[in-house]
């Protein structure tokens, strides 16, 4: 497994393992379009993706404008090896870098609301949508070092 920044050419790619996962599927497979990543791949703005087997398996983005883990993915079959993990780590060094505060939401009773939990990310209510909500701060990150 490799990971490295992600680009344009990747969309495609990351729409396939967005719409194979089981759990947080999209309620409306096409509300996430093509060219809602775009802004995504700009700075201050960043994407990572994990290619295994010649084909990208994963992919994570920190949207710093607004401190949230805009996505992170990994494709069914690909789970329990570490690469939402690896994928975390990278994007979780960069944005700390530029920022001190992070949150992300995610459906409750998921395996991502167990990774984030697990990893370090403080539950801090729920979303209006009814989603979960997480923060981590560049502090809580540098001591527990996920």
């Amino acid at each position: 497994m490799q990971i490295r920044e992600a680009s344009l050419i990747d969309i495609p790619a990351m729409q396939v393992v967005r719409r194979a996962v089981q759990e947080n599927k999209l309620s409306h497979p096409d509300r996430i379009k093509d060219q809602d990543y775009e802004p995504m791949l700009q700075a201050p703005n960043k994407g990572w993706v994990a290619e295994a087997e010649g084909r990208i398996v994963g992919f994570a983005f920190a949207d710093i404008l607004t401190q949230n883990i805009w996505a992170l993915f990994v494709a069914p079959g690909y789970d329990k090896q570490g690469i939402g993990k690896a994928l975390q780590q990278q994007m979780l060094t960069y944005a700390f870098l530029k920022i001190d505060h992070l949150w992300l939401s995610t459906s409750p009773g998921t395996r991502a609301e167990e990774f984030y939990t697990r990893t370090g990310w403080r539950k801090t209510g729920m979303t209006p949508d009814g989603e979960v909500k997480f923060e981590m701060v560049k502090a809580d990150w540098e001591n527990n070092s996920i």
